[in-house]
């Protein structure tokens, strides 16, 4: 078949730049005409993201690629494409590591020598991103290729840049980019973002869109390992507080006696070793956006003085009569029912009600779909660069197992499980290998559905003899997650001598966390 015309390939790109179109529609639009003029294997569309080339469209490479996060620093084709003035074509035999080794539908293990080219696309005189093409037939792409893809390039770029002037995509682009780097020092790690194309992620995007803008207090509940800090981090980006501070405090991991210290400050003398005056959270959040997360945990007498503060913006420092102003948004998170944490008497109902102006709810993994693979793919990025590794990729049978589990530990166990998956198969080679492929084998998830980690594995012992007992008094999932607390802090006191410090370390809890449980469940110390 003969290619079509440059001109007549263009035509709907151009008609394109009249409508208002998804951002991810107009990339897929822009690759896939891209690939109907220069036809190729596998193509893709990065933007350029601070220090990371982010994919926003791919056609022939894995789904986690999507989810992928490439550091232009590690990968010397994307730093010179990125610096050329053209188009790059790579010689078969260039020696350079691609990119996508390993991430190419229908090839197994190292790509093969194969032609390769790409370009910079440059909006408003900077580079925005870049275009690659990989084409498995040496000798594909010729200077004539060069030419059309510099034409394609410079259309693409002209699309890009209205789309980015019609939906104020710059001026957000570069709050995000500044959000990540601060994130990425703090952390070690690179940007971390919302990553999923599913229903249910659709949905929250949608309703972060909605209640970012305002100043409503966010009430983000979900089960463990959702994700809840990143909405909030999303909450406070898409807000006009987003070059503010977002302060983020753990309200389980404060123990009792420094909760108000922490939240509103002290001055010198408020108790034994408080040598001088501390700015709490909220002042240090002042303009910008506090993140209270696990907020349940929070004491009754400590409820009601945030409750002032959220009303009124009006604090006082511990030990201090002088009252300060402060200008916060709040968004808390919990992955408790908190309508039922007020029934129980263990959360104010006016506190609830203050927090929960605007609730939102996280979807666990297991309700979205095919994300857990674009997922999976960024923390797979993440352990490679780590690791120092080539490329590490999953095999189908290991995309399948990923498919197939129900992540009770949602995000935060795929995260750990991939990490302890590369480690157990880099085990498997004596050299490290140019390509690690993942196998099922290699993720250790059982036909059962349980990942052989020990949260997900069943209770033994003295444990599972509580849980039986429990399950037999036919009590509700709440009442009955309750008891069985009750019941192991019980038995943990029993075995360690009624010491509440070996107590806790049996329990592997903080002793602080373990006061503050035996207070809600109504153990009192011996």
């Amino acid at each position: 078949m003969t290619p079509p015309s440059l001109l007549t390939a263009l035509l709907p790109l151009m008609a394109d730049l009249a409508q208002d179109l998804p951002e991810a529609e107009r990339h897929r639009r822009l690759l896939e005409t891209l690939r109907v003029l220069l036809p190729c294997d596998a193509a893709a569309m990065l933007r350029l993201d601070g220090d990371w080339l982010v994919p926003l469209a791919v056609d022939g490479l894995s789904g986690d690629t999507l989810g992928r996060r490439f550091r232009v620093s590690e990968h010397p084709r994307f730093e010179q494409l990125l610096a050329a003035p053209g188009p790059v074509r790579f010689p078969a035999d260039c020696g350079l590591p691609d990119p996508f080794d390993g991430l190419v539908d229908g090839v197994q293990g190292h790509l093969p020598v194969h032609d390769c080219m790409g370009c910079a696309l440059q909006v408003d005189g900077r580079p925005w991103g870049v275009l690659t093409l990989d084409a498995l037939e040496v000798g594909r792409f010729s200077r004539v290729e060069l030419d059309v893809l510099q034409a394609f390039a410079s259309l693409s770029a002209a699309t890009v840049g209205l789309a980015t002037r019609m939906h104020g995509l710059a001026a957000r682009a570069e709050d995000e980019r500044l959000r990540a780097d601060s994130y990425a020092q703090a952390t070690g790690h690179g940007p971390r973002q919302l990553i999923g194309h599913s229903a249910a992620h659709k949905r929250l995007l949608r309703e972060i869109a909605l209640a970012g803008p305002t100043d409503l207090c966010v009430l983000i509940q979900g089960e463990t390992g959702t994700g809840k800090e990143l909405v909030a981090q999303a909450l406070h980006a898409a807000s006009a507080r987003a070059k503010r501070p977002l302060v983020s405090i753990n309200c389980a991991a404060l123990p009792d006696n420094l909760v108000e210290s922490e939240l509103f400050g002290h001055v010198r003398g408020a108790f034994t070793g408080a040598v001088g005056d501390r700015r709490g959270k909220f002042e240090l959040a002042d303009g910008g956006t506090l993140f209270l997360d696990e907020v349940a945990e929070l004491p009754l007498q400590v409820q009601a003085k945030l409750l002032r503060v959220l009303q009124g913006g009006h604090l006082q420092r511990l030990g201090s009569d002088r009252e300060h102003r402060v200008d916060v948004r709040v968004i808390a998170a919990s992955n408790r029912n908190l309508a039922d944490e007020v029934r129980a008497g263990r959360l104010r109902a006016d506190f609830y009600h203050r927090l929960s102006v605007y609730p939102l709810v996280v979807p666990p993994l297991r309700e979205r779909g095919r994300d857990v693979l674009p997922i999976g793919g960024f923390f797979l990025e993440e352990a490679r660069s780590r690791m120092g590794l080539g490329a590490v990729r999953l095999d189908a049978g290991a995309q399948a197992a990923l498919l197939a589990y129900d992540w009770p530990g949602n995000v935060r166990e795929l995260e750990h499980l991939l990490g302890r998956s590369v480690v157990k198969a880099l085990g498997r080679h004596a050299q490290r290998p140019r390509i690690l492929t993942l196998g099922a084998d290699d993720l250790g998830l059982g036909a059962a559905g349980t990942a052989g980690d020990a949260s997900a594995q069943q209770p033994r012992g003295a444990s599972a003899d509580i849980a039986a007992a429990v399950q037999a008094q036919g009590l509700g999932l709440r009442d009955a997650v309750s008891d069985l607390e009750r019941r192991m802090v019980l038995h943990a006191l029993a075995q360690n001598d009624n010491q509440w410090a070996a107590a806790a370390r049996a329990l592997q809890i903080d002793p602080a966390n373990l006061a503050r449980m035996a207070k809600r469940l109504g153990v009192a110390r011996a």
